[in-house]
This record gives structure tokens, sequence and C-alpha cells, in this order.
């Protein structure tokens, strides 16, 4: 798990929702930026692993972008968004292993028919025989 908060910037703006007096006046909702390609703590390839998998957050000029305004406070707001941030980063570097297509055992496969022709048996002891 890479610590890449030094190369994150932020802004901040006025908050959305419920909070009173002190939503009109205090700008507690913080927007972190964090431009992929000039970050120094990934390889090439995994910048191109980010940039592929997160090419949704990714605007026009490169920045990897999130809003929090969760908190009543800027600075609970800013700690939220580099967790946030640094967790969907750490995310999307993971490369799931790649499937290998096995085939049922010879033991799988009786069990199967044996269980078929249980209920084959239970269903045709049901019918009613003159």
């Amino acid at each position: 798990m890479k610590d890449f908060s030094k190369e994150l910037s932020f802004k901040t703006s006025r908050s959305s929702g419920a909070g009173g007096q002190n939503v009109n006046k205090v700008e507690t909702a913080v927007t972190v930026l964090w431009k992929v390609d000039a970050s120094g703590f990934f390889t090439d390839d995994e910048k191109i692993l980010i940039q592929s998998k997160l090419k949704n957050r990714i605007n026009a000029e490169g920045f990897l972008f999130m809003s929090v305004s969760e908190s009543r406070t800027q600075l609970m707001n800013k700690n939220k968004a580099i967790e946030k941030i640094t967790e969907l980063v750490n995310k999307a570097l993971i490369v799931p292993k790649k499937r290998t297509a096995t085939k049922p055992s010879k033991a799988q496969k009786q069990k199967r028919l044996d269980n078929k022709k249980k209920l084959s048996d239970k269903k045709e002891n049901r019918k009613f025989k003159f």
C-alpha cells in the first residue's frame, strides 16, 4: 500500500446539506486532486493500470479527483478524502488471479448421478399404479 499523499492537491468549497448557518459561510467540502501521469511513486505499468481501471474518475487533464463533504470540519473531510483516494488507487492496482478451467472429478460426477437417480426413484414411487 503506497502512500502518495504528498502528491495530492486540495480544493475547498461550501458544503451542501445540514449544518445551519455554518454551511453558508465556511468552506468544509474538500475535493482532492491527483495528477496520475506526474506521480513519482508508481511505475509506468502501474499508472496505465490505474488509468484504465479508474478512467471514469479521471478528467480530460489527467486528474483523478474525489469530493468529500461528510463531516462538518474541513480537516476531517481532508483526512477522509486522503483515505478514500488512497484506498481507491490501491484497489485499482490489484490484478485478479487468472482463473484456470477445471473439470469436475469422477466422484463429483458420480454423486450428481446418484442424486438424480434418487430423485427419479422418489418421483416414480409417487405415481398411482393400477
